[in-house]
């Protein structure tokens, strides 16, 4: 009878498990503390540190204005409009209406649409900059995203800026079906106008970038940037293990995992970006560049220098 046992105690922690009352969203987001590491973490600690884990570098979700914050100063930036076309025309109702989910990710997010862009300045560099919110539907992509792509890729034309895309992003947006599909070939033609018009353009993957995303105008970028330990690929690792009969490899759809397999082209940690954005553009814009070496054979550790051609 000791299978027995073993059972009715299996069952019995199994039904104290399901009593356990989970944090609600709004209890998580009032709670001073948040997971990192299997640990829980002072938020203040992680917002400091531009939402990165001190003790293990794990690179936490930023939102657009944080992100841009962070690279050019706090509100030192200028909103791109762009419309925002009617979404639930097909009267999407799961759990919830999606009408309903949109006035909540407007309201959590601050922002009109999962995508904010904005024209600034990297030191004396003007460019254009798109960055994705987590907050609004998991960084989904449907008809206002695609619009506000296009918006800030023209201002990019009109005014022959550089672009950047900083992705974080589930992909395209069930609940529009088709219509969201469609943004992957609009955003692709769109930046394929940048490649057109000799108008460098740079991607950004942060954690996690997935979907549809990841398979149009991410990787069309002249150069992709990613920031350490980032999740990148198109359907998720328990999904394409169900497909292989040999266990996927522990790094499997990082940012480690696409720099060895030729997907991306560089990895850096956050601290870093804003320098390498400015080096990057700096030669891709040809500014006249001053390359420095204590020693003329070596090539390793380089001082750039870069200021406006004359």
């Amino acid at each position: 009878m000791n299978w027995l046992k073993k059972i009715v105690k299996y069952g019995e922690k199994i039904k104290r498990n399901l009593n356990k009352k989970m944090a609600t969203r709004a209890e998580q987001l009032a709670s001073p503390y948040m997971s990192c590491h299997g640990q829980p973490v002072l938020k203040k600690i992680i917002r400091e540190n531009n939402f990165v884990c001190p003790d293990c570098n794990e690179h936490h979700k930023m939102e657009p204005k944080q992100y841009y914050d962070m690279l050019f100063g706090k509100h030192n930036y200028h909103e791109i409009e762009s419309p925002i076309p009617y979404e639930d025309i097909l009267d999407w109702t799961d759990t919830k209406k999606y009408t309903e989910r949109l006035t909540q990710a407007k309201k959590l997010s601050g922002l009109k649409c999962g995508i904010l862009s904005v024209e600034t300045r990297l030191r004396d560099i003007e460019l254009v900059v798109s960055c994705q919110s987590w907050n609004f539907i998991a960084g989904s992509i449907s008809m206002p995203e695609g619009e506000n792509v296009l918006a800030a890729v023209q201002r990019c034309l009109d005014r022959r800026l550089p672009y950047i895309f900083i992705a974080k992003s589930s992909g395209m947006r069930m609940m529009t079906n088709n219509l969201s599909l469609a943004q992957m070939t609009r955003m692709a033609l769109a930046v394929n106008e940048l490649k057109k018009n000799g108008l460098p353009f740079i991607s950004i993957i942060t954690s996690p970038t997935t979907g549809g995303t990841s398979a149009s105008i991410v990787p069309l970028a002249d150069i992709i940037l990613a920031e350490t330990k980032s999740i990148y690929g198109f359907a998720g690792k328990r999904i394409v293990q169900n497909t292989e009969s040999q266990p996927l490899k522990e790094d499997f759809q990082t940012a480690e995992w696409a720099l060895s397999n030729g997907q991306i082209d560089k990895i850096i940690d956050r601290k870093d970006i804003k320098d390498t954005l400015y080096t990057l553009l700096s030669i891709l814009l040809k500014k006249e560049t001053r390359v420095d070496s204590e020693n003329s054979n070596e090539t390793s550790e380089l001082s750039i220098e870069t200021r406006e051609a004359s």
